[in-house]
């Protein structure tokens, strides 16, 4: 009875770990993640255990009905769905070709087997094949060199960096110019310093053909490459376009220089000719007088009501002839006549 007891005990323990064991492996079975770009190829590789070598294998997804079937290995191509079985490496490869963003998801890698199939849960993300939103503008000229600086995570500080033209990540690891693997390469090359997680390739004997995008990548293992962008300028040193702001500038200067001298001729010239015209004004005012003067018959003889000694001064010029003092009057007058005239004219009113 006892012995019985212990036996049943025993076999419940061992059912209780069996199904332990079953949830943790169902539980821990790994997720495969695939990530791709659009307009390109992924492959999803799925692997299964000894034994089911001959089976048949497929891709699939949703509820894995026969009309979520994608493609299986007893056909092995269908639509953009082509697979291969390795079985040395009981490896099979799906690959799906020319990806697009309603590809993304959840997809199911399957073995068909007596009862129920063995499945292996696939997660896909397509993004983009172009980069970046933002990139770093650098410029140089012919003949001289230029240092692009890449930044990366501290996570990938021992991943392997390179840089490639254009603009498509997809493509970018293959047409590598440089990598930190091979750190000189014609007139690249590239150091990696760790300790500020930056690596920079240094560009020499630069021409106008080394102008355009350039693609700082950095490698994982698992998901995709990451990337930063820069776009090169080289130019031409000999060509006008380099010259053309400091020959604005100069322009600017010369004729704001040319401005201010004007102004300030205009100015002294305006104060010159205001003195010319009050001079002449003056002048032709005091000749208009004068002529008033010598119009009026009262100047031409000496007043009745002269003081003695301008009398005395007429008898003078009387003695002297009729025509000389004539012509001597005509010619000139004496400021005081003219103010002994303009004096007894008034008196005389």
């Amino acid at each position: 009875m006892f012995s019985c007891d212990v036996k049943m005990w025993s076999l419940q323990n061992l059912l209780f770990i069996i199904c332990i064991a079953l949830i943790c492996v169902i539980s821990t079975a790994a997720v495969i993640h695939v990530s791709g770009y659009e307009g390109r190829d992924v492959n999803v590789s799925c692997s299964y255990g000894e034994g089911y070598e001959s089976y048949e294998k497929y891709l699939c997804r949703n509820d894995c009905g026969n009309s979520d079937v994608l493609v299986k290995t007893t056909e092995a191509k269908k639509n953009k769905y082509s697979i291969y079985d390795d079985k040395k490496r009981r490896v099979f490869t799906t690959t799906l070709s020319d990806l697009s963003s309603v590809d993304a998801g959840k997809y199911w890698c399957g073995v068909t087997r007596t009862g129920k199939d063995t499945y292996t849960e696939v997660r896909l993300e397509v993004e983009p094949d172009s980069c970046c939103d933002r990139s770093t503008n650098i410029q140089s000229y012919e003949g001289g060199s230029v240092s692009i600086s890449c930044s990366y995570e501290s996570e990938d500080q021992n991943n392997l960096k390179y840089i490639c033209r254009g603009k498509q990540p997809s493509t970018c690891l293959q047409q590598a110019l440089i990598t930190s693997d091979n750190t000189q390469n014609a007139q690249f090359r590239l150091t990696d310093d760790k300790e500020s997680r930056k690596f920079t390739v240094n560009i020499t004997s630069l021409t106008q053909e080394d102008s355009g995008s350039y693609l700082c990548g950095v490698h994982r293992n698992t998901g995709l490459d990451v990337f930063s962008a820069a776009e090169l300028e080289v130019k031409d040193p000999s060509h006008p376009a380099v010259f053309i702001v400091p020959a604005v500038l100069l322009l600017i200067l010369i004729f704001a220089l040319v401005m201010y001298k004007y102004k300030c001729y205009k100015v002294q010239g305006g104060g010159v000719n205001m003195n010319r015209n009050r001079t002449k004004a003056a002048d032709a005012e005091e000749a208009m007088g004068g002529a008033d003067i010598y119009e009026n018959p009262e100047a031409a003889t000496c007043s009745k009501k002269r003081s003695s000694r301008q009398q005395s001064t007429c008898h003078q010029n009387d003695d002297t002839g009729g025509d000389q003092q004539d012509s001597i009057y005509q010619n000139l007058v004496p400021t005081e006549d003219i103010y002994s005239t303009l004096f007894y004219s008034k008196g005389d009113k």
